[in-house]
């Protein structure tokens, strides 16, 4: 069977919402990231995207427990994995407090979604933002979350608010909390809706994970899996630990004839090298 591209793995290992009564092993503490991300990468993930809590427990945006869990990771895992820190706003942060985040942090790589921080209006602010990360060489990846989200999308490259010959972008399958799992019909059409190149990831909520992350290799995507959108595995049971996601994801990859990407070379196609 031909080799197709190297397909990146990212481990999303806690999200902003799930705490230890969803499941036990749940990474939130600088430590345990570490622990799970050291775990992630030995199983294929080339990349982690990364959320941090508060005191309480809930979603923060703020630099200092970002730079902790940072250093906690980079003195488990070194230079090897890239790290990726969400700006989501989780109805807490305004587009400015996101923004602001970013620029104090100056991480290697954020997640950003294109309806939170680009809405009808705002697209001369959200144009140099953007371009203030292409010159910082701070990867963006712009979440899309509809059809409708990758046809704006569309829009904002034609008029130059999004820069970049070929950028990277998440299409999210599914919601959470709302009852709408994701499905394996749900991605066919926001690959039809994007008419330019782009690198593409999927990340997809509920039991059908493993089922859509399949078909994204298959197409020539790349995948998000963890905790934050799934806890079980193929079989239904529930997965002890992010990396078990991990490893199942990469046996079927493999099983396709893909090559799992290095963190180098997850570097390279994310314009990182």
């Amino acid at each position: 069977m031909p080799e197709g591209p190297p397909i990146i793995i990212t481990v999303a290992p806690n999200g902003a919402r799930k705490t230890r009564a969803d499941h036990p092993a749940l990474p939130i503490t600088p430590a345990e990231l570490a622990e799970e991300a050291q775990r992630s990468l030995a199983a294929g993930a080339a990349m982690i995207h990364l959320h941090v809590r508060d005191e309480h427990g809930k979603h923060s945006l703020d630099v200092a427990r970002y730079r902790d869990a940072i250093a906690a990771i980079r003195e488990r895992v070194g230079k090897q994995l890239i790290i990726q820190v969400t700006s989501e706003a989780v109805g807490v942060y305004s587009a400015d407090q996101q923004m602001e985040m970013v620029r104090e942090l100056r991480p290697e790589a954020v997640s950003l979604a294109i309806r939170e921080l680009c809405p009808q209006g705002a697209e001369q602010r959200a144009a140099d933002f953007f371009s203030w990360l292409a010159s910082e060489c701070i990867a963006p990846q712009y979440i899309l979350y509809s059809v409708e989200d990758v046809v704006r999308f569309e829009v904002l490259r034609d008029s130059g608010v999004v820069p970049g010959e070929c950028p990277s972008v998440l299409y999210v399958l599914g919601r959470y909390g709302d009852g709408e799992d994701a499905s394996v019909a749900q991605l066919r059409p926001m690959l039809a809706a994007s008419r330019q190149p782009v690198i593409w990831s999927v990340c997809a909520f509920g039991a059908a994970e493993a089922a859509c992350m399949e078909l994204a290799a298959k197409l020539g995507g790349h995948c998000r899996v963890g905790f934050e959108n799934n806890l079980l595995l193929a079989s239904g049971e529930t997965a002890p630990d992010n990396s078990a996601l991990v490893a199942q994801l990469v046996a079927s990859v493999a099983s396709q004839g893909c090559p799992i990407a290095s963190p180098v070379q997850a570097r390279e196609l994310m314009g990182l090298a």
